[in-house]
């Protein structure tokens, strides 16, 4: 089929557009694009969490209109699990950096998509990096169903000071949104000092003096290679993966530095 699927949360910015404009672009003009918005209750470990999610359907809506999306696939949690559905894990990487922190949320997270998947049939999906370890989580799940569908990463957008675009930014102050600006400003370092050849123990620690100097709460901040092992001085592609609180709204980030 000459399809591509984006799957959302819903609190749509620009950087699902991109995810659709980059679906657009890989099924042209006669393909078609499919957006699902759904907010999966079984991904969230915090019940309050899930309760202020922001959710704006006729929002959503216009986002996806104006990004030329042909259909939108908005089901109720009754019509998604409706009946059996299949189980997946998301094995070792379901326990590890997000994992450790939000126990089941990948195995919720490959099971809604298998579900997806199943329903919408896309030959092409697409995924923003931001969310890094859930978009090698998927690339494992279509692996291992050997799923006829291409995932495809597109970089995260971030606004002009560096932070990450994010429907949890919403609920930020003006001053928390500086703060959190600080979290993009820290991979930043921690990269350059690692493509320059710098150990990783001192480009982490440059990253880590930002984060420190901000009222910030880290749970990790993790220098790993592309399939999400720690790294070591030997490894060529670093991804460094941070995940942090700020005014009580829990952030997540990531960057990728090349080492020659």
């Amino acid at each position: 089929s000459n399809r591509a699927a984006v799957f959302t949360m819903g609190a749509l910015h620009e950087g699902h557009a991109a995810l659709m404009k980059a679906a657009r672009g890989a099924v042209g003009a006669t393909g078609e694009v499919v957006v699902s918005i759904f907010v999966n209750p079984t991904q969230f470990n915090d019940p309050k969490d899930f309760a202020k999610y922001p959710q704006n359907l006729d929002a959503d809506l216009a986002i996806c209109e104006a990004a030329g999306v042909d259909l939108v696939f908005a089901p109720t949690v009754d019509e998604m699990y409706r009946g059996e559905i299949p189980e997946y894990s998301a094995h070792a990487l379901g326990g590890i950096l997000e994992g450790e922190h939000r126990p089941g949320h990948f195995d919720a997270v490959a099971t809604v998509v298998a579900r997806l998947l199943e329903l919408t049939k896309p030959a092409h999906t697409f995924f923003g990096e931001k969310d890094y370890q859930q978009l090698v989580v998927i690339r494992r799940l279509v692996a291992e169903l050997r799923l006829p569908v291409v995932v495809h990463p597109v970089k995260t957008v971030r606004a002009e000071s560096g932070l990450a675009l994010s429907s949890r930014n919403q609920r930020l102050s003006p001053q928390g949104f500086n703060v959190a600006a600080s979290l993009g400003k820290a991979l930043a370092v921690t990269c350059e000092l690692l493509q320059a050849g710098d150990s990783i123990e001192n480009a982490k620690a440059a990253g880590l003096k930002i984060l420190q100097s901000e009222d910030i709460k880290l749970d990790y901040f993790e220098v790993c290679d592309v399939d999400l092992n720690v790294a070591t001085e030997s490894t060529k592609v670093f991804r460094v993966l941070l995940a942090a609180i700020v005014e009580g709204v829990r952030l997540i980030d990531n960057m990728e530095a090349v080492r020659n």
